[in-house]
């Protein structure tokens, strides 16, 4: 395969530039006008057909009838304001803090190297390019589009940038990340003046009441082998330092690595929420935000065929071993219908003079791993279709 990464380095260049301008002009959510329409005009002076997959999915294919290996990259920004320093730093108040720039850029730099081996493809490759990764949603809008249909798809790989050596490739066994759930809680009571509490039912007491009694999700009511995290991360209230406020809100996320885990701490923060306000005569309205995303699942078969698939390229042992992560990747959602495996790609560690990690305004990525991250998309397709015909 040396002759793949050999072509990979070749088109480095036009990896970068791409990158680069993706970078420049980073966009958020489901909103990425600018963003889908390079990836839809490169994709077709490559040679794709590319179609619209949901609110702003695009997929193509290359290949010929058979098994169809999927490979996705997430094109989405954070709403945070850039402070690299960069040429070609964000100035729109937006930030690729995340590495999604570094993702569609290798996803189309392999899209070129899959098109000129087309011929070789033992079955079909499609190509997601998704919306709205780091806002919950990108991916299960996808697959209710019908993303993992016509072709039916068989197995899955998806890339992510990580703050560790470059080059170096990490992988979970079984269960790679959490599930994340973003929820907001209102409380409500009675507005009034400050001296006077008796005539009021204070939502801010309220709301500090229910943030303590939450902790006991954590410590007291699932196993402790189980990895649960209920976080409030933002608590608003009031506006002047007299005033009661007719309501408060509190916003946070939970996580956990087990689906019925999931589900008990999902119900089980709304009893408490609602029970603790009505304790202190108030109410509590619960929301989650979409449906969450479950836990990421890594298959064992496709993750040993594909760790060798890499070592092949880059070299033996290129691939290792890393503790499961507690954040969310919602490419979750694929992994729960069809086998998929989620890698970590090393893009510069401290000791190479990368000292931030991602969604730190100062983070940079070292662009030397683009052409691997390219490599190994298009490489693992080509094997696991061969191994598959």
């Amino acid at each position: 395969m040396s002759d793949l990464l050999s072509r990979a380095k070749e088109l480095e260049d036009y990896g970068i530039n791409i990158r680069r301008r993706i970078h420049k002009k980073p966009e958020i959510s489901f909103d990425l006008p600018e963003t889908v329409k390079l990836v839809r005009e490169e994709l077709k002076t490559i040679g794709f057909e590319p179609a619209a997959c949901g609110t702003a999915g695009i997929t193509a294919l290359a290949g010929k009838p058979g098994k169809t290996f999927l490979l996705r990259a997430d094109m989405d920004a954070l709403p945070m304001k850039e402070e690299t320093g960069l040429p070609f730093a964000s100035e729109n108040g937006f930030m690729h803090a995340c590495g999604h720039d570094m993702h569609t850029s290798a996803l189309l730099l392999a899209a070129r190297i899959l098109k000129e081996r087309e011929g070789e493809l033992k079955g079909t490759v499609k190509l997601m390019f998704q919306p709205c990764e780091e806002g919950v949603g990108g991916a299960l809008d996808m697959v209710k589009a019908g993303v993992l249909e016509c072709p039916s798809v068989d197995g899955a790989m998806a890339l992510h940038v990580l703050h560790e050596k470059s080059g170096i490739v990490g992988y979970s066994r079984g269960t790679a990340c959490a599930s994340s759930d973003i929820f907001t809680i209102t409380v409500k009571g009675k507005g009034g003046h400050g001296a006077a509490p008796h005539l009021c039912v204070d939502p801010i007491h309220i709301a500090v009441h229910i943030h303590l009694a939450l902790q006991a999700l954590n410590s007291r009511e699932v196993n402790p082998d189980e990895m649960l995290v209920c976080s409030i991360c933002q608590i608003n209230g009031g506006t002047a330092t007299n005033v009661f406020p007719e309501t408060a809100v509190l916003k946070g996320t939970i996580r956990t690595m087990n689906e019925k885990v999931r589900s008990f701490a999902r119900e089980r923060l709304v009893q408490i929420a609602e029970q603790t306000a009505g304790t202190f005569r108030g109410e509590a309205e619960v929301k989650f935000l979409h449906e969450g995303v479950p836990p990421m699942e890594n298959n064992g078969d496709l993750l040993n065929a594909s760790i060798g698939y890499i070592d092949v390229l880059l070299g033996e042992g290129t691939c290792k071993e890393l503790p499961r992560m507690t954040g969310s990747e919602d490419f979750s959602i694929i992994s729960q219908m069809v086998p998929s495996v989620l890698y970590w790609v090393g893009t510069g560690s401290e000791e190479e003079g990368y000292p931030y990690g991602v969604h730190d305004p100062r983070v940079t990525f070292n662009e030397e791993s683009l052409h691997k991250m390219a490599a190994i998309y298009a490489n693992t397709a080509i094997c696991w279709l061969r191994d598959h015909s």
